[in-house]
């Protein structure tokens, strides 16, 4: 099962906004370690909650664990689930230019088998979280994150669903999408040049050979980056892409 729908304009603030009002998030930083690299998650719970709930595991963007990292975290926590935020590029590696952004990114993307390690340390320490139903996690990454979140699910990771946001395609290994184990779902704008459309249908032509069920938003004029709205259409996207986020979370993790 598979759709792709266009959207040109959304208003989301309202949905946004509904069921939040009694979210009592917490946070806190757990450290962890993937070889000799020490390591530091960002995480945070709904506190009105008791007991074990759906777990999220969030891959940050090419700019690392930001402020728009944790705010997301955050934003996901209120809808009920742990969120946890895994650090891909190391505990003091916090980039602070364009620049060192992409020299930290180039580095996974061309070491593949690293990227994989250090999503796996993340997930595994994740799991160990007494709050998180390890058979109800799902996944979203941001930029450089859905890089990184495609190699983790090629890998047969066990997650019921993924969530792509403005990701970058390319480099993955032919014919591993018959490994994913749940549903996908890619968030990606139009006008996307560094992620262009022709690397995304690379990516779901993959999807389609597997049979994996999957399903695509295409934002209209948006491009590459628009969780950090710099026009019109990239602020329609960044409104869009939380509603179906959410929507999508809240089917698979019900």
């Amino acid at each position: 099962m598979a759709s792709l729908r266009m959207i040109a304009s959304a208003g989301a603030s309202l949905l946004l906004a509904a069921g939040s009002v009694h979210a009592e998030v917490r946070t806190k930083l757990v450290d962890y370690i993937q070889g000799n690299t020490p390591l530091q998650a960002y995480v945070a719970w709904d506190d009105s909650q008791t007991g074990k709930r759906p777990a999220i595991f969030l891959i940050h963007r090419r700019d690392g664990m930001s402020d728009l990292t944790r705010a997301n975290t955050e934003e996901f926590a209120r809808q009920g689930y742990v969120v946890f935020a895994a650090d891909i590029f190391g505990k003091t590696v916090r980039p602070k230019t364009v620049e060192e952004a992409e020299a930290q990114s180039k580095i996974y993307n061309n070491d593949r088998a690293l990227m994989r390690a250090r999503t796996q340390a993340g997930f595994d320490t994740m799991l160990k979280d007494p709050l998180v139903d390890a058979s109800r996690v799902a996944l979203i990454g941001y930029c450089f994150g859905g890089t990184a979140a495609f190699e983790f699910i090629d890998t047969g990771a066990p997650v019921i669903g993924t969530v792509a946001v403005h990701g970058s395609f390319r480099g993955f290994t032919p014919g591993a999408a018959k490994n994913i184990k749940g549903r996908v779902l890619i968030l990606h704008g139009a006008e996307d040049t560094t992620a262009p459309l022709p690397e995304v249908w690379s990516v779901i032509d993959e999807l389609r050979k597997a049979k994996i069920d999957w399903s695509m938003e295409l934002y209209g004029g948006a491009n590459h980056g628009f969780t950090t709205p710099n026009s019109p259409a990239n602020k329609r996207a960044d409104e869009s892409y939380r509603v179906a986020a959410r929507a999508f979370f809240g089917d698979v993790l019900k």
